[in-house]
């Protein structure tokens, strides 16, 4: 197995929740616009060490997630800015530049302190 990127939560806006109904989450590095901050998912760390890829799985704890699609924008958006959402739909395609597609699965609460990580296996 391969880590190809690995942060952790430092803070959850309050609006966040709102947003697992729409299977969507939206990570930023800390230091977003404020304005953004209420809807995300804000984490310490931006570096990629590799490419994301279909078939490889992310991870928020120890719930496993397999990548479905990666939109043209999530490697280049998530090393320089830290900045992605994730869409927990299972399609085979990305409807946004920016969007990591998951497998259709609940999506585990996120925390402060919650772990994020993208393995390759």
């Amino acid at each position: 197995m391969n880590t190809i990127y690995k942060t952790n939560v430092s803070k959850v806006g309050p609006l966040v929740e709102q947003f697992y109904g729409e299977k969507m989450v939206i990570l930023f590095k800390e230091g977003a616009p404020e304005e953004l901050q209420e809807y995300c998912v804000l984490h310490e760390t931006n570096q990629l060490d590799e490419d994301i890829k279909v078939g490889d799985s992310l991870y928020l704890n120890n719930k496993e997630y397999k990548v479905t699609a990666v939109g043209d924008a999530v490697n280049k958006n998530l090393n320089d800015l830290g900045h992605i959402t994730l869409k927990f739909n299972g399609e085979n395609s990305a409807d946004l530049p920016g969007t990591l597609v998951l497998e259709d699965e609940p999506i585990d609460t996120i925390t402060e302190g919650t772990t994020i990580s993208v393995i390759r296996k």
